[in-house]
C-alpha cells in the first residue's frame, strides 16, 4: 500500500487557483471546473497528496456546477469536518492524509445510491485514466472503474 502524505514540493508547484483551493480551502468558481463535465473512465486523487478519492462510477451529474460523487473510493482517505463559515452549517471534505480541501458534502444526493452529494472542486483533484492506473500505480482500484453511462 502507497503512503500518502503531503507534499511541499508539489504544493510549491501548484497554479494559484490549486493553491488557494486546497490550501486555503476555497471554492473555484461554478461550472468553471476542468473535471465538471470529464465522462472518462479512471480515478481522482488529491492534487498534492496522489491518495485515491473518487471514482468515475460514481461520479454523477447534480447540476450544483462541480463534479458530484455518490462515495469516497477509499472511504479512509476522505475526512469529513464541520463547517460553520459564511453562516452556515455544513460538513466539509478533506483529504485524510494531504489534508487538501476538496469540498464539501451534502445529503441530497441520488437516493438509490446512498442518498450523498459529494460536491468537490476539480483544482483539488488530478485524473488519471483507466488506461494509466495500473503503470500509475492505482491498479488495485480498477475494479471499482466502470464506464460512465
Amino acid at each position: 500500500m502507497s503512503q500518502y502524505t503531503k507534499n511541499p514540493d508539489v504544493v510549491s508547484k501548484l497554479s494559484p487557483e490549486q493553491y488557494r483551493v486546497t490550501q486555503q480551502s476555497g471554492t473555484e468558481a461554478p461550472g468553471t471546473g476542468e473535471y465538471l463535465n470529464n465522462k472518462e473512465p479512471g480515478i481522482y486523487v488529491d492534487i498534492v497528496s496522489g491518495e485515491p478519492l473518487f471514482a468515475s462510477s460514481d461520479k454523477y451529474e447534480s447540476g450544483c456546477g462541480w463534479p458530484s460523487f455518490t462515495k469516497p473510493i477509499e472511504p479512509a482517505n476522505v475526512s469529513e469536518l464541520r463547517d460553520t463559515s459564511y453562516g452556515m452549517i455544513r460538513t466539509e471534505v478533506r483529504s485524510a492524509h494531504g489534508d487538501s480541501h476538496l469540498g464539501h458534502v451534502f445529503p441530497d444526493g441520488p437516493r438509490d445510491r446512498g442518498g450523498l452529494r459529494y460536491c468537490i472542486n476539480s483544482a483539488s483533484l488530478r485524473f488519471i485514466h483507466r488506461d494509466d492506473m495500473q503503470a500509475q500505480g492505482y491498479g488495485a482500484y480498477l475494479d471499482q472503474v466502470e464506464d460512465v453511462r
